[in-house]
């Protein structure tokens, strides 16, 4: 299965114009992180021993890639595509196994939801993922994710 979006296929210059602010920002450095796991991804096919960095940058690689993956009929709002792309760019789901990383990402929506419901009205105002937005929203992800892993570990 491949993501929703075409890195090398995009059409950045209308897509961007259409984005929130929030949503720029955070989605700005995925682009060039997919591509970087991308040639990572080709040459690790040839090498035997990776350092701890190589093995991180592939595995945000691969997160990446699960994220991107819509179920058919429900896109994401652009609250939880944000929320998303916030926790991912903040590495928060590194220490998940591959294969709960879908799962993770609902349970932790539905928890923002529940928990921290001025993130989602923050966002969905329009707000601009400043410093202080971007630091509750992978605080509320850690701590979450602490709660997921001693349940599902």
């Amino acid at each position: 299965m491949r993501p929703a979006v075409n890195v090398g296929l995009s059409v950045s210059r209308v897509g961007g114009a259409a984005q929130t602010k929030a949503m720029k920002k955070a989605a700005g450095s995925i682009r060039i992180d997919l591509a970087q796991f991308r040639e990572m991804e080709v040459f690790t096919q040839f090498a035997s021993d990776l350092d701890n960095a190589t093995k991180e940058q592939l595995q945000h690689g691969h997160v990446l890639m699960e994220l991107l993956k819509q179920p058919l009929c429900r896109p994401l709002s652009t609250a939880e595509q944000v929320i998303t792309l916030c926790a991912a760019n903040g590495k928060v789901m590194l220490p998940l196994e591959l294969k709960n990383v879908k799962d993770f990402q609902m349970k932790l929506i539905d928890y923002i939801r529940a928990e921290h419901q001025e993130i989602i009205t923050q966002i969905e105002n329009g707000g601009v993922l400043d410093e202080e937005l971007n630091k509750a929203i992978i605080d509320a992800a850690k701590t979450f994710r602490d709660e997921y892993m001693a349940k599902e570990g």
